[in-house]
């Protein structure tokens, strides 16, 4: 299902609100705003046991700020060359591209198109997907407008979507949630694990240097103790030849 990048536009238009239904526009003109941004959350295939969730931004503002707060194991989908909703796969921590499974991209691709004005309506596209750390937001961009900072196959995929699949799509839409997560503070909660996990990665490193210096110490010590006794003793040795003719003498002069 996979297919790597041939002359991918690597500049997304993302600026088109992603067919934001009357129900849904009611709900966002009339519901009390929070102080963050409201997410979309969805449970794809599997989630049971990879703990994988999808998110989507309502709209291109909602967007801007999962840009800026994503996290280094969130994997970003759109439609290659349309406009589209932003749709991310936060993985656990360490995981990657390579680590998505079959369900939960098929998954994600059957949600960006549906969410695309154009794309829900065509066959035969293509998904684009990449890490959230390889989008690039430059100041000159508009509103939910990004591009890639490496656009090699390796880094930007794309997948093809031959029709929507209402099955999927329904499934995912009812296990939708709408939160107001503080996304920035996420962030830093994520950043400030991070540091903690590396310092006492450092701690852990360090007390085992330690710990093994200090054994290296003690066994130069043993030796050392060990060649000075033996030295010692032929001394001791040395000089009791030169002050006894004999060993009983030496033995009676003990006595």
């Amino acid at each position: 299902m996979d297919e790597t990048p041939r002359n991918a536009d690597v500049s997304c238009d993302c600026r088109d609100d992603p067919g934001v239904s009357l129900e849904r526009f009611f709900i966002l003109s009339v519901a009390p705003r929070a102080t963050s941004e409201m997410v979309l959350y969805y449970t794809p295939r599997g989630a049971e046991t990879t703990g994988h969730v999808v998110y989507v931004g309502a709209d291109k503002h909602e967007n801007e700020h999962l840009i800026q707060w994503g996290l280094p194991h969130d994997v970003w989908f759109h439609v290659d060359k349309l406009s589209s909703a932003h749709v991310y796969l936060r993985m656990s921590p360490g995981q990657t591209m390579d680590d998505i499974t079959p369900e939960e991209l098929e998954d994600c691709a059957q949600l960006v198109k549906a969410n695309s004005i154009a794309g829900n309506k065509q066959n035969d596209l293509y998904v684009v997907y990449t890490p959230w750390e390889n989008l690039r937001k430059r100041g000159d961009m508009d509103v939910g407008q990004v591009a890639f900072k490496n656009e090699k196959a390796e880094a930007v995929r794309r997948t093809k979507v031959k029709t929507r699949i209402n099955d999927i799509v329904n499934r995912l839409n009812k296990t939708k949630v709408e939160r107001f997560p503080d996304l920035q503070a996420e962030r830093e909660a994520y950043d400030e694990g991070v540091r903690r996990a590396k310092k006492e990665a450092y701690r852990v490193a360090e007390r085992e240097r330690l710990e093994e210096e200090r054994a290296r110490e003690a066994d130069r010590e043993a030796r050392d103790y060990k060649h000075m006794m033996v030295e010692d003793s032929m001394k001791s040795n040395k000089e009791m030849a030169k002050k006894y003719a004999s060993v009983e003498e030496a033995e009676d002069d003990f006595m």
